[in-house]
């Protein structure tokens, strides 16, 4: 049997370091004063991103420790369930599983850390919940929430220079979407020139395609059908074969048969009684010239994302087949019309039937800047379209953590034995958080932590960190909010990640058996 294996203080040790260590990369990242990172691939020097978007990091490295594989996993589920926190939570499991070390290294064993870690948790949460604030029965308060929601999640990003007005671009695009967490229907085009704030939200659904030549450029109240079907057989396209004639008329014989049977094609395309069709696929001239011909303006080549949004937005199938007109749904319109953004061409299809159609041009310097900006504002609007659902906030800037760290604290003088040493290291960990938020800023990390865990203890339950100020700061006036469901799901996942890891008592690597 050929396996190598890391048995118990070694394989913990192992674990910890790993774990730690990418606990500790991502960690600058953190906060509004968080540093950013080149992620350049290794197989394409070219091919490089700037990014301080946890989840893009942790996706983009390659890890061998086992640990460290837990963690990415869970920011990955972090970003799936919830769009954000998933720095916070890596930053969480690898500032627990550090206390755990250390408790280790007095001879506590893992099942008690383990015990304490969850009575720590379940106090936590209470905590969490008690402080959490539901303003969703007033519409406009709800509103101004939202607002300062995406504000807050903005922050930490590229696009904080203009936070105020990307934070009402996503605030209005949710709204439109009336609870659901679907964001398809909301497109971000990203268009280089001008400056981030260039960029503004449109209504209806913009395609960075060009209309067919000589068709008209604008067209009202269209029946469109969309379709995913070749439109390029007026050439011979007879592959691995050889066809041998007698005559160069047998060749245009050929060439007839194919262009007719286009035509034929075109004819029940035009025989549905539409006026735009928009195809997945390219259009060859045969076919946009008839549809000239008729009165049918013809769009090509639309991306296969592209095609499934529009689709969805203007109420239409994805048609393939053209043989029963009374089968095939199309989609409607009110206005089709070119626009311009820059110096390119794009057209603007608006008045669509799902009223949630929205799309957000984004103006940038560089691809970079627009790639990064595009991540943000995804983080934004999944978290806003998240507490759409689950409504209730809670107060950031480290406010939250000291809130819940305080009454872990008190919990721990109630714990008898070594536990209680386990869930006191609960609230240092938590702690660690408002400390990293300085550390990232250049502020006394320290003095601004101890000031605000005796802001706390005097009852002044919204102090947390300023981040403009490098003081203690009222959250409240400040309008620093964070999601409720960001901060359970960080907390959740952050306490299981750092308990699976402190249960491995051995690594085993092997190799696969021998055919």
């Amino acid at each position: 049997m050929n396996l190598d294996q890391e048995k118990d203080k070694e394989a913990r040790i192992s674990s910890f370091v790993g774990a730690i260590a990418l606990s500790e990369l991502v960690s600058p990242t953190l906060g509004p004063k968080g540093m950013d990172k080149i992620l350049q691939s290794m197989s394409n020097n070219n091919e490089i991103s700037v990014t301080n978007d946890g989840a893009t990091i942790l996706k983009s490295i390659h890890m061998s420790n086992p640990a460290a594989k837990i963690l990415i996993e869970i920011s990955k589920v972090q970003d799936d369930q919830v769009g954000d926190g998933t720095t916070s939570v890596v930053v969480l499991a690898g500032e627990l599983l550090r206390e755990a070390k250390r408790l280790i290294e007095l001879k506590i064993h893992p099942q008690i850390i383990i015990s304490g870690f969850r009575k720590a948790k379940a106090v936590a949460l209470k905590a969490l919940e008690k402080a959490s604030v539901d303003k969703s029965k007033d519409k406009e308060a709800f509103r101004k929430e939202l607002l300062k929601l995406a504000g807050t999640t903005l922050s930490s990003k590229i696009l904080k220079t203009e936070k105020d007005k990307f934070s009402e671009i996503a605030v209005d695009a949710v709204l439109r979407l009336k609870g659901s967490t679907n964001l398809e229907s909301i497109q971000i085009l990203k268009k280089k020139g001008g400056s981030l704030k260039d960029s503004y939200i449109e209504e209806g659904f913009i395609l960075d395609k060009k209309i067919g030549v000589g068709q008209p450029k604008r067209l009202e109240n269209a029946k469109i059908m969309v379709a995913n079907t070749p439109m390029d057989t007026d050439k011979i396209k007879i592959f691995g074969t050889t066809v041998k004639v007698d005559s160069s008329a047998k060749v245009a014989e050929i060439e007839k048969a194919e262009r007719d049977k286009m035509i034929n094609k075109c004819k029940k395309i035009v025989a549905h009684g539409i006026n735009c069709f928009i195809n997945r696929q390219l259009i060859y001239n045969l076919p946009e010239q008839y549809f000239t011909d008729n009165g049918v303006l013809s769009i090509e080549h639309a991306d296969f994302s592209g095609i499934e949004r529009l689709a969805l937005v203007t109420g239409a199938e994805i048609v393939s087949t053209f043989d029963n007109p009374e089968k095939v749904k199309l989609g409607t319109a009110k206005l089709i019309e070119e626009i311009m953004i820059g110096e390119d061409k794009l057209i603007r299809i608006s008045g669509c039937p799902d009223p949630a159609a929205c799309t957000i041009v984004l103006r940038g310097s560089s691809g970079h800047i627009l790639d990064e900006a595009e991540r943000s504002l995804h983080d934004a609007l999944a978290v806003l379209s998240q507490v759409q659902i689950e409504t209730r906030t809670v107060y950031g800037g480290g406010c939250i953590e000291v809130l819940m760290a305080k009454d872990v604290e008190e919990e721990a003088k109630k714990v008898s034995g070594k536990e209680s040493l386990a869930v006191e290291a609960f609230a240092n960990a938590l702690r660690q958080i408002p400390k990293i938020l300085c550390d990232n800023a250049g502020f006394d990390s320290n003095q601004i932590v101890a000031q605000l865990k005796a802001e706390h203890y005097k009852g002044n339950v919204n102090a947390g960190v300023d981040m403009n100020l490098g003081c203690i700061g009222d959250m409240q006036q400040l309008g620093v909010v964070e999601s409720y469901k960001v901060k359970y799901h960080a907390l959740l996942s952050a306490t299981e990640a750092a308990e699976m890891i402190l249960r491995v008592d051995n690594i085993i690597k092997s190799q696969p058996r021998r055919k």
